[in-house]
């Protein structure tokens, strides 16, 4: 496998449809999927998990299972921590409500961590295939660099030549990857509503994914994920040409899943289709 990027249940006190691990028991609960990526990956494959923090129960207390998992990673399974990233949701509801809306204690949690990690020091990784867009400062500095800044040291220790002048298509992205995840009307919620299903209730947005998948594989490589709930990632390594294995456990979840896949059939052939694969049939699309 080239990558493994996967976003785990969260162990959340308010339990989800699809279930939720206990805290207590989280850390060595995913361990057994961290092991599993680490066997199979490639030498210079990675492997990126998405985790979202929890309240303690009872208390406005933060847990501290993100965090004793990537020590557990590192430490206990010998993975390399490449780099850590934030996913900020601006668009997210403040929660939970008894510390958040009705005591009023604690700031609502917009931030996810993303650890990326390794079985070596230096995984296959080239940053430059995600550049985002130059602010419009950068812009206005690019279309004139003489009016705007002189190469020289500045007073952080920063030094600044002729070549910060250069436009290279796009400035290097930071590890703050700010991605509204607010669809609440895209493809695959329209089609399992039409259908009368209920859509998988954690879905993280298609930018997630997209971003590691370009950033960390090439065209025809392999990318799994191991926790593929609605099979976002499934969706976006499609679109970006690379071969991909999405693993779920509810057969409900990932039959709907092939709604991402069929968008010019008629609801008919996709409920057919949805049928089929919940009673274990396969589908060639």
């Amino acid at each position: 496998m080239d990558l493994f990027i996967t976003s785990p249940p969260f162990p959340l006190l308010r339990k989800k449809a699809y279930g939720n691990e206990d805290q207590q028991n989280y850390v060595a609960w995913l361990n057994e999927f961290a092991k599993l990526a680490k066997d199979a990956l490639k030498p210079t494959g990675s492997f990126v998990i998405d985790i979202g923090g929890a309240y303690q129960k009872g208390v406005p207390v933060r847990s501290l299972h993100q965090f004793r998992a990537l020590i557990s990673f590192v430490d206990d399974l010998n993975y390399y921590l490449v780099q850590e990233f934030y996913w900020y949701n601006p668009s997210s509801l403040p929660a939970p409500i008894e510390w958040v809306n009705k005591r009023k204690i604690r700031a609502k949690n917009s931030v996810n961590t993303v650890w990326w990690l390794s079985k070596t020091e230096y995984p296959k990784a080239d940053v430059s295939r995600v550049r985002v867009p130059y602010s419009k400062s950068m812009q206005r500095l690019l279309a004139d660099p003489a009016r705007y800044y002189t190469p020289k040291d500045r007073p952080s220790e920063h030094k600044i030549g002729k070549a910060f002048g250069r436009d290279n298509g796009g400035a290097l992205p930071s590890n703050l990857l700010t991605i509204p995840n607010s669809q609440s009307n895209d493809s695959y919620l329209r089609a399992v509503k039409s259908l009368g299903l209920s859509s998988h209730p954690a879905r993280f947005p298609l930018k997630l994914p997209e971003f590691f998948i370009q950033m960390c594989t090439e065209p025809g490589d392999l990318v799994v994920d191991f926790f593929g709930g609605s099979n976002t990632t499934g969706r976006a390594a499609e679109n970006l040409g690379r071969r991909w294995i999405s693993c779920e456990l509810d057969h409900e979840y990932a039959a709907q899943s092939v709604v991402r896949f069929m968008p010019a059939a008629n609801m008919g052939e996709v409920r057919a289709s949805i049928e089929g694969i919940v009673a274990g049939k396969s589908l060639r699309l």
